[in-house]
């Protein structure tokens, strides 16, 4: 066959030699994720007794305050950078009053993973309503029943100044209104909370698989978000919410969810300077659970493929709930 070249010929081209045992692969990997790089969610619930197990979502349950104390320790130990705290309250109402109560589920426990952990760990809670809402939108309704943009940024800066109250390090601003950096970096700062950092979901899509983070929340949602999440066919958008976060204050942007958005995650990480980080989200474990329950995939090696890809795709910081096994796989 002309201009064929059989590898006798030049046998000294042979990349295989990179791959030829595990301690060669490991020496020639180019992309490394230290446990550092990882956070991990947990969720705690107002009035259980004892730890709740979230059926969609295997190995993963609902905590008691006390149960989360030893869940953080037990993260910490890991070595993992931080964790993500998502209350769920007893009782709700249209505005998500319980929010920004001094006494709610979420600001205790953030003063109860700062009191067990300090600073071993980024305390990043959720600063967003659909926890705490009786209709599970992310925001207030107005009267034609569609979410009122800016009567929830003064929802935010209440829960905001909260949460820096109680210690937070971080707030994952997660509800995708716009303007929410903004507003809440303004009420940070004239609070004397100058210090107390933004990650910006910036990029959040409204993707099917989010469904399991639902029932985690018991969330009360019906209908959608498609009216201020993103829509999955669009990437420009993506940027432009990113550079407007930014723009507002945003010390940390995010892509969520992370393994459909592997293209997205890539983009934003040539187009800022600020850390990215990229949600594992909870489909996307449900997934992998389910088919290795089946025996359908080898489960440890898809932990360690699937985070190692969000990592080669440029995110800096990887939420999953796999933080702490993938923190022994990979680190």
């Amino acid at each position: 066959m002309t201009g064929f070249v059989s590898p006798s010929e030049f046998p000294t081209v042979r990349p295989r030699r990179l791959r030829a045992n595990q301690g060669i692969r490991r020496l020639v990997s180019e992309t490394h994720v230290h446990p550092s790089q990882l956070v991990l969610p947990l969720f705690v619930r107002e009035g259980l007794d004892a730890p709740r197990p979230i059926e969609s979502m295997p190995g993963v349950v609902q905590h008691t305050r006390d149960s989360l104390r030893k869940a953080v320790a037990s993260a910490a130990h890991s070595g993992i950078g931080g964790v993500m705290l998502y209350g769920i309250p007893s009782a709700r109402d249209a505005i998500g009053s319980a929010a920004h109560d001094p006494g709610g589920i979420l600001n205790v426990a953030i003063a109860d993973t700062i009191s067990e952990v300090g600073d071993a760990l980024v305390v990043i809670p959720d600063l967003c309503l659909d926890e705490f809402t009786d209709h599970g939108h992310c925001g207030v309704l107005a009267e034609d029943g569609t979410v009122d943009n800016d009567s929830t940024l003064e929802r935010y800066a209440h829960m905001a100044r909260a949460q820096a109250e109680a210690g937070a390090h971080f707030l994952g601003a997660s509800g995708m209104m716009d303007g929410q950096i903004g507003r809440v970096r303004a009420e940070l700062d004239a609070a004397g909370f100058a210090d107390t950092g933004l990650l910006a979901y910036a990029a959040k899509y409204a993707s099917a698989a989010f469904g399991p983070f639902r029932n985690a929340v018991e969330s009360a949602l019906e209908g959608d978000r498609r009216t201020y999440q993103q829509d999955p066919g669009n990437a420009r958008e993506a940027l432009r919410e990113v550079d407007l976060d930014v723009a507002e204050g945003a010390d940390i942007v995010m892509v969520k969810p992370a393994g459909p958005y592997l293209d997205i995650v890539s983009a934003v990480a040539r187009h800022v300077n600020v850390p990215v980080a990229a949600y594992q989200v909870s489909g996307e474990y449900s997934m992998v659970e389910a088919a290795a329950a089946n025996g359908w995939i080898d489960r440890e090696r898809m932990i360690a493929e699937t985070i190692t890809g969000i990592h080669r795709a440029g995110a800096n910081i990887i939420a999953t709930y796999w933080a702490e096994e993938a923190a022994r796989l990979l680190g």
